[in-house]
């Protein structure tokens, strides 16, 4: 299916009924490569780094910044190129972003740190649909969102689910605002709690295990090093391989999570056709995913292409996240009121408390 095509599907959330032509598609991939750089640009101010603020977080900062001031008078002109970067380079973005990751990395944490990882994974996305949809009354969409966020890997989780669950702009941005507040939380709690678990040792003792722990239940990966660094180097460095292990996960989340709402809308008789059939809207990217994973695995790549291919993920990432900002109205998270919030804030809790048993039991079963 051609950009052109996906573009002239939605109409409204372009704004704009006109024709599209190149220059309104060149604009608006202008306007959100704009925004990503510069959010790049600060994400390397130490400030921000240390307290793990992303290029992705600070890009749909200015997206929204940007989308609820001055892009109102120039929507028109960009809307298409915008969602262009939303859907497409969203996608790119997240195939490229398996150049991170490598089979390899589950050696170092062992079938222990991937055993946490599924159940960690499992437990909080099941806890944030239980309580998302039936105590806080929150619409499936959001629940998945804010689940997938907080069990997997941030906001990357949550724009990769977008597409599978086509969720609105402003359902997104709630999901990674929860992202974002919870997880910025942990970077100032977790060393607190390495010092608490030396005394209570309520984990198994050290910086190793500690990291395990720190990767398998921080939301992001900027978060989970900004964490894990203000403990010591080691720490930092196996937490940082339990986090991409988990981030490994995303595809078979996103595979398991369309063939299951496949199922749900066929049998609540949701867009059915007559013949009583639902089709699954697979998530190619994310078996494009799993591919370049087991290629980066291989060590084929020359190192240099792999760091300019990662330097290019970054910015399509950043760019897809600019362009979720600037279609973001503030009016609308308003509306989204507190429970969102507060089922994040009991998914925090479990993947602290929660997340510390799991990761005991599971050391203790498999020792």
């Amino acid at each position: 299916m051609s950009a052109q095509t996906l573009i002239k599907k939605s109409p409204a959330e372009s704004g704009s009924r006109s024709p599209i032509n190149t220059s309104q598609l060149v604009a608006g991939i202008a306007l959100c490569a704009l925004l990503a750089v510069a959010a790049i640009l600060l994400g390397r101010l130490d400030w921000l780094s240390h307290h793990g603020l992303s290029a992705l977080t600070v890009a749909i900062v200015l997206g929204i910044a940007v989308g609820n001031s001055a892009y109102s008078k120039i929507a028109i002109q960009c809307a298409p190129g915008v969602m262009f970067s939303k859907q497409m380079l969203l996608r790119a973005g997240v195939v490229l972003y398996g150049l991170r990751l490598t089979l390899q990395d589950i050696g170092h944490v062992g079938i222990t740190g991937v055993a946490i990882d599924a159940v960690v994974l499992t437990s909080t996305f099941g806890l944030a649909y239980i309580l998302g949809t039936r105590l806080f009354k929150l619409d499936r969409t959001t629940a998945i969102l804010i689940g997938a966020g907080s069990s997997i890997c941030g906001a990357a989780a949550v724009m990769a689910t977008e597409p599978v669950v086509k969720a609105h702009a402003e359902k997104v941005t709630v999901a990674v605002s929860t992202v974002l507040v919870f997880g910025t939380l942990a970077i100032f709690l977790y060393p607190a709690l390495f010092e608490l678990n030396q005394h209570w040792k309520f984990l198994p003792q050290g910086a190793h295990a500690f990291g395990i722990y720190a990767g398998s239940t921080i939301h992001e990966v900027a978060q989970v090093v900004a964490a894990a660094r203000s403990v010591d180097a080691d720490a930092a460095n196996t937490a940082v391989i339990a986090k991409m292990v988990r981030v490994m996960m995303l595809a078979p989340f996103l595979i398991i999570l369309s063939a299951w709402m496949s199922r749900q809308n066929r049998n609540a008789s949701v867009d059915a056709s007559p013949n009583g059939k639902t089709s699954i809207a697979v998530p190619w990217f994310a078996f494009v995913f799993i591919g370049v994973v087991l290629l980066n695995s291989l060590s084929i790549l020359p190192q240099i292409v792999v760091d300019a291919a990662i330097d290019l993920d970054t910015l399509l990432l950043a760019m897809a996240m600019a362009a979720l900002g600037l279609t973001t109205h503030v009016s609308a998270i308003r509306k989204a009121g507190v429970r969102p919030l507060l089922l994040a804030a009991i998914l925090f809790g479990w993947l602290i408390c929660g997340g510390a048993l799991i990761n005991s039991g599971v050391t203790q079963l498999l020792r």
